[in-house]
């Protein structure tokens, strides 16, 4: 056994556009959106009832994808505290590298996001941050450096 390949990350959201309009200000496009129902998913989630619409996007290198998920039946829930602090367990954030790191958080800051704190320098190598972007969703962002 072996993994061929990372396919996707999903993130749950309740506002599907804005959602899709944040990442798509990174440069990803919507590769396809969709709802999503039926007996299957309700077997592979262990739900029941389950009705969602995705959106799946992809990376301008076409290798990055991204899912986002809007839960209607049953609904999603937030966890507690909302937004989770970035130490939170579970998947903490998805990395992109960016050609220009400033350009990147004021495109985000037009789509409401917010740099957690601060843009930082790791040694000779990165400018990094984390955005919180729409749902609470932790973006963090690595310019390369050199």
């Amino acid at each position: 056994m072996a993994i061929i390949r990372l396919d996707h990350v999903t993130a749950a959201v309740r506002d599907l556009d804005a959602a899709i309009a944040f990442f798509e200000a990174l440069g990803m496009t919507v590769e396809g959106r969709a709802p999503i129902a039926g007996d299957w998913v309700d077997r592979v989630t262990g739900l029941e009832g389950t009705r969602t619409e995705i959106a799946l996007l992809v990376t301008p290198d076409g290798h990055g994808r991204l899912e986002l998920t809007r839960w209607d039946s049953p609904p999603g829930t937030a966890p507690t505290p909302h937004p989770a602090p970035v130490n939170a367990l579970g998947w903490a954030n998805v990395m992109f590298a960016v050609d220009d790191i400033d350009a990147a958080v004021a495109t985000l800051a037009a789509h409401g996001g917010a740099v957690v704190r601060e843009i930082v320098r790791y040694e000779d190598a990165y400018r990094l941050c984390y955005v919180r972007g729409p749902e609470g969703l932790v973006v963090a962002l690595a310019e390369p450096l050199g």
